[in-house]
């Protein structure tokens, strides 16, 4: 089904007001800049830098709080130096490249944000910073301090000790992330493509824009193909789960184009640019965002039918009858995926059990796990507040 017949109701003039009004209630805002947009032939491009600052200054002159996310420091690095055409780029030379960018890409930014007046910080995160409820919430606290010290935070992924299970996948998804930590209203993605569009612009010669997204629907995903940038990490993809990651916390998103000039004005004037996503209706609270969208599952459980019902149709809590199978191992207090006898997803939660003896009391009833495993430190495999429905 093509975007512009589920959404065929929203005009140009009704897609405008939209945007307008989404724009004058945003206070807090994180600015996404992808690799491709910050680097050229030569390695930072010291104009693209400098019309990032000028952009989060006119928004910090209009009463706006403002976080950047940036990409460019494997890049950076990468373009710093000459490597052998016979060298492979693996984990541990893109940990070197961005040691070797990283510092480069803050001093041109402190240059820049300097000319304009503006004091930045630098954060460096890996994913269990967050995972960490504790380091979750200090990292929150530190934004918001300097928020009231007058400095922009600028934030990246920590490659230079960053492996597999300590990687958030794509700066997108970090930043995703932390509009949803810091209650931000929006989060803007700049990249070197000009929006969404119904198809692989690439390939698809009659792709056309969509300006307008209410919900990311498994049309809208497949909409996303897999373009990717040659220097980026993240594609269409990662952007729109993004999105979609934004909008379950109640912000808005935009996926605009980078390279433009004088770009966040044009979108904070309401101009027709670029992609706009709506917030969603059904805000997830600040815990539960936590479990769906920053904690990596460490295995699964098939559930019943009646187990699923009574989770996505009545909001109960998972409990040891509706178990069918164990997949994989973890531990008391780890997120684990429910899924139905099909395979599909349906919930995401803490768990209050072992595998080990959740594979013990499965099929069982609550009254029945004192006797099996000598005590019974709950009644619920996973409570209903810390689940939550995907």
């Amino acid at each position: 089904m093509l975007m512009e017949n589920l959404y065929s109701e929203i005009s140009a003039s009704e897609a405008i007001s939209l945007r307008k009004q989404n724009l004058a209630n945003a206070k807090r805002v994180v600015v996404k800049v992808g690799s491709a947009v910050l680097t050229d032939d030569n390695g930072i491009n010291n104009d693209a830098i400098q019309n990032i600052a000028q952009e989060l200054s006119f928004l910090k002159k209009n009463f706006k709080e403002v976080i950047l996310v940036s990409s460019g420091a494997v890049a950076a690095g990468k373009r710093k130096i000459t490597i052998p055409d016979s060298t492979t780029i693996g984990l541990v030379e893109k940990q070197a490249l961005a040691a070797i960018g990283q510092p480069s890409l803050m001093q041109s930014y402190e240059l820049a944000f300097e000319e304009c007046g503006q004091n930045v910080a630098q954060i460096l995160l890996t994913h269990s910073d967050l995972a960490d409820r504790k380091r979750y919430l200090r990292v929150r606290n530190t934004i918001l301090a300097l928020f009231r010290f007058n400095v922009i935070p600028i934030l990246n992924e920590n490659d230079t000790v960053a492996v597999d299970e300590l990687r958030f996948g794509d700066n997108d998804t970090l930043a995703a992330l932390l509009t949803n930590l810091i209650d931000a209203d929006m989060f803007i993605c700049l990249t070197d493509v000009v929006s969404l569009y119904t198809g692989n612009p690439q390939t698809i010669k009659d792709a056309r824009p969509v300006h307008t997204v209410k919900a990311v629907t498994q049309e809208i995903e497949a909409m996303a193909g897999n373009v990717t940038s040659a220097l980026g990490t993240g594609g269409m993809q990662s952007k729109i789960r993004a999105a979609k990651i934004v909008a379950t916390g109640g912000g808005s998103s935009f996926i605009a184009p980078g390279r433009e000039d004088r770009i966040l004005q044009k979108i904070f004037n309401g101009e027709l640019i670029g992609t706009f996503f709506l917030p969603s209706p059904d805000k997830n609270k600040p815990r539960k965002q936590w479990i769906a969208n920053v904690l990596h599952p460490k295995g699964s459980m098939v559930l019943d039918t009646g187990a699923c019902a009574a989770l996505s149709k009545n909001g109960c809590s998972l409990l040891p009858s509706g178990v069918v199978e164990v997949r994989g191992k973890f531990g008391i207090g780890d997120a684990v995926h429910c899924i139905d006898n099909k395979g599909k997803i349906i919930a995401t939660g803490l768990v209050n059990y072992s595998s080990e003896d959740v594979d013990i009391i499965k099929q069982h009833h609550s009254h029945d796990i004192a006797v099996l495993l000598g005590s019974n430190d709950s009644d619920e495999i996973i409570h209903r507040d810390n689940l939550v429905l995907l």
